[in-house]
């Protein structure tokens, strides 16, 4: 069996899966591992929002790492359909925010002057437009933002095509390979050893997540970074209750395939514990009731819980390692993983071939000081 390879990936959701495919698509030998199934953590229980605006208020460089990423998912969802055949079902039918206090609607106008001052759309609306747009809405809504470019897809298809589209390209894929540590020479990174034996490599991308920071502790770096947990649930109606996702502060409901929707989800930081919580769910049903009442008519279907990765000043990390050549690291995306997923496959394999990066990656650097405690945070 082959032990060398090009690049190693050490974690298979879909940022882990964006490199591995961008990297195959540069002609590397490429191995990725996961400790686990492919896309059964935080990128198999996201809802699969695309939300560069409804997330964030339109400044600092996340922001701009957004952007970029959501204008990569129409050639994005072409290209793996075409190496794949997965649909990762792309709707840019746009994300539909809901404000229900006079202070989130003075938010809204806010951010929308600031959308439109980098050149994005928002739309101001009613609290009639809000409910013509979406009838089922509660009347007691303050108004809305309409942001036209924002959208979705299906989370978990997104992380299968880049992995299958990767292993179209050459790469090798291996599940249920816990990576244990890494091996070094005079500073270089040599290859990593595992429960199935050592793989050797001169460049190890580490993208595990919230258990990347486990992971990388020791070789002496601290990321800063922390699990959250975030609990969702789904429901079917017969009758379609909404045209598109609706966000609003602490709840988001996003409509699938097959009369779905999408219900998420809760903010329970440090911890790995993936049991769903009747305090979560409950807390989840009474949010959702209060932005579209009659949800609570719908089909019951399931509810589960992923762990996403957050870092001390809300930025993920983009980069190398600041002690050993040939490390690299892409973690911390905390609730955007999807979002970022084509800008973080395009930027890492950029680094790992070197080339010169598409974007300016020193605010995502790993040896980064945390200044920026201004990021916009979602909470409870």
């Amino acid at each position: 069996m082959n032990k060398t390879y090009d690049a190693i990936l050490v974690g298979g959701g879909v940022n882990g899966g964006a490199i591995a495919y961008n990297l195959a698509k540069e002609g590397l030998k490429v191995l990725l591992l996961e400790k686990d199934r492919f896309a059964s953590k935080a990128s198999g229980a996201a809802a699969g929002m695309l939300g560069a605006q409804v997330e964030f208020d339109g400044v600092g460089p996340l922001f701009q790492l957004a952007k970029k990423s959501r204008a990569m998912f129409s050639g994005i969802a072409e290209e793996l359909k075409m190496l794949s055949g997965i649909d990762i079902e792309l709707k840019n039918q746009g994300i539909l925010k809901v404000a229900l206090t006079e202070t989130q609607q003075t938010n809204q106008v806010r951010d929308a002057r600031i959308y439109e001052k980098n050149g994005e759309g928002a739309q101001l609306l009613t609290v009639e437009e809000t409910r013509n747009r979406e009838p089922s809405l509660t009347k007691e809504i303050m108004g809305g933002m309409y942001l036209e470019r924002d959208g979705q897809v299906a989370a978990s298809r997104l992380t299968w095509g880049f992995i299958k589209s990767a292993s179209e390209l050459g790469s090798v894929l291996k599940e249920h390979v816990e990576v244990s540590s890494f091996y070094f020479s005079e500073g270089k990174v040599t290859g990593v050893a595992t429960s199935e034996g050592d793989f050797f490599s001169n460049k190890v991308v580490v993208t595990g997540g919230a258990w990347s920071e486990k992971l990388l502790k020791a070789t002496g770096l601290s990321l800063e970074a922390y699990p959250v947990k975030g609990e969702c649930f789904s429901v079917k109606s017969e009758t379609p209750l909404l045209a598109g996702p609706v966000f609003s502060e602490g709840c988001y409901l996003v409509p699938k395939e097959g009369g779905r929707i999408v219900v998420g989800a809760t903010v329970i930081p440090y911890t790995f514990n993936q049991q769903v919580t009747l305090e979560g769910l409950s807390s989840l049903v009474k949010k959702a009731e209060s932005l579209v009442p009659s949800i609570v008519t719908a089909e019951w279907e399931r509810a589960w819980a992923g762990i996403r990765p957050q870092t001390a000043d809300g930025l993920p990390y983009l980069g190398e390692h600041p002690a050993y050549q040939g490390l690299y690291i892409a973690t911390g995306h905390f609730r955007n993983g999807i979002l970022l997923s084509p800008i973080t496959g395009k930027v890492m394999a950029e680094l790992i071939v070197g080339t010169r990066p598409s974007i300016d990656i020193n605010p995502f650097h790993v040896n980064r000081k945390i200044l920026n405690r201004n990021v916009k945070r979602w909470s409870k």
